[in-house]
């Protein structure tokens, strides 16, 4: 059945009546403030969050486009360049900008280095850059629209970076090094320092991803704890991405670039001259950009300063540590390497134990929780808050894995059967392929609105049909079948 077009009313509603709904199809969000989610949102409290809603909204209409018009977001972009490029130990000539986040800022690094190859390697038909495997998917979205070819370089049995495998990679067709501090999967830090001394040696540009980890591991490692050097102090290292808006808790969405000279950073500005509407420059991938975001990240590295960024580290550190502690105590699991900031990965080590399994039992108990594969296993981000919940998480993650441990058949049904397939199935094109058709008809003209309940129990706004979920999970067993019978 069709689903029927939704259009703009024909008289506006009250603005009361919208918020009330806004309020109702939030509903059934996960309910971060109370620190059940363990990804997507750094929530520093009601306090903090006020103060960012207020920075933002003094430059709520504000469009950072051409840094003439908006002197004050040109300022603040500029400061929060300079404060950033001091955490990271980059020297007078470290320059850079702010974009709309994480992604943007990985898109830019691709971009530039291109280009530059484009004017220095002229030879360089087909360029290429070593990512590792860890590497965030933002990566292969910027390969694919700047049309590099990704060559992916393994770990080792510890989680981290082969850094051999990295150094027989290399080729004339090499246009950039990509390490992690950290990476995702696992939090843990490739080993920038050699990639450095690779990257000096062969005259290629080596950008370090610290999206997650550029505000948190400087005062991790002033806190004491083990970070080996990953900043503007190792040679070689060209370029850093930090997100503001993760743990500089600032709002969504905000990061940066930073580029160890402009004459790095020129090839990531695109002018075009001719427009009949004027001569048109960007820094960015976006054209207007909002001040909100800006504003708000200047605030909030203002409003937290180094002393409170400190405390915060140290709170999260005690948070992982303690719940790093309570997974390992529990013997059928264990976390993934040696994390060395707020991020961790636990893996089942029992074969009676199926994580995925786990992982729904930790649904069903009221916790957001992040599935990974290669290995199977779940994944943690920890935030200064979350040391409060710690606790209450270990003896609920104790029943999941008994719960596992006793309803095997559990390992068939649900969320657990889906990753479990789609992690060990080997036509990986064929995956591709249909999550496409799943996100076509997730976004397509008869897309399916998510249901919200009127409050009595009533689900309104869902169109007919399976949802997503659902339909890949049908999909995955149909191919399982066709694979059996082979």
């Amino acid at each position: 059945m069709k689903r029927t077009r939704i259009s703009i009313p024909e008289r506006g509603l009250k603005k009361k009546d919208i918020i009330d709904m806004m309020k109702q199809y939030g509903s059934e969000d996960p309910d971060y403030k109370k620190l059940r989610t363990w990804s997507l949102v750094y929530y520093l409290g009601e306090e903090h969050t006020r103060f960012l809603q207020e920075a933002y909204n003094l430059y709520f209409s504000a469009n950072g486009l051409n840094p003439m018009v908006f002197k004050s977001l040109k300022r603040f972009e500029t400061e929060v360049v300079d404060m950033t490029a001091s955490l990271l130990r980059g020297d007078e000539n470290v320059c850079g900008v702010m974009t709309a986040g994480g992604t943007e800022s990985c898109l830019l690094a691709v971009k530039t280095y291109r280009d530059m190859a484009r004017d220095k390697k002229p030879w360089i038909k087909k360029p290429e850059m070593i990512i590792p495997d860890t590497a965030h998917c933002a990566w292969e979205k910027g390969a694919k629209y700047f049309d590099v070819k990704t060559v992916r370089a393994p770990l080792d049995r510890n989680f981290r970076l082969d850094v051999n495998a990295v150094k027989k990679m290399i080729t004339r067709r090499t246009i950039m090094i990509l390490g992690s501090a950290p990476e995702y999967p696992y939090g843990i830090v490739d080993p920038i320092e050699r990639l450095g001394e690779i990257a000096v040696k062969n005259g290629i540009p080596l950008h370090v991803d610290a999206c997650v980890g550029g505000y948190m591991l400087p005062f991790v490692e002033e806190l004491g704890y083990d970070v080996p050097p990953w900043d503007f102090r190792v040679p070689g290292v060209t370029s850093i991405s930090a997100d503001t808006h993760k743990y500089g808790f600032s709002a969504k969405g905000a990061s940066t670039i930073l580029y160890r000279d402009v004459n790095i950073m020129k090839y990531q500005i695109f002018v075009y001259e001719n427009w009949p509407g004027g001569i048109f420059a960007s820094m960015g991938i976006l054209g207007t950009r909002p001040g909100g975001s800006i504003a708000a990240a200047w605030g909030a590295l203002q409003a937290i300063g180094k002393k409170d960024y400190l405390k915060h580290a140290g709170e999260s550190m005690e948070a992982t540590r303690r719940l790093i502690d309570g997974i390992n105590s529990i013997p059928q699991l264990e976390v993934n390497g040696s994390p060395t900031m707020s991020l961790i990965s636990y893996r089942s080590t029992a074969k009676d134990v199926n994580i995925y399994v786990v992982g729904d039992q930790m649904v069903e108990r009221g916790w957001q929780i992040e599935r990974q594969q290669r290995p199977d296993c779940l994944h943690a981000m920890v935030t200064p808050l979350h040391r409060t919940v710690i606790k209450q998480y270990i003896a609920d993650l104790k029943k999941s894995v008994r719960y596992a441990q006793e309803h095997p058949e559990a390992a068939s049904i649900g969320d657990a059967a889906m990753y479990g397939m789609i992690s060990r199935i080997p036509l990986r094109g064929m995956i591709k392929k249909n999550v496409v058709n799943m996100m076509m008809d997730f976004y397509g003209p008869q897309a399916k609105r998510p249901a919200v309940s009127d409050g009595d129990g009533v689900m309104e706004g869902a169109a007919d049909g399976p949802d997503l979920a659902q339909k890949a999970g049908l999909w995955y067993l149909k191919l399982m079948d066709r694979l059996k019978r082979r």
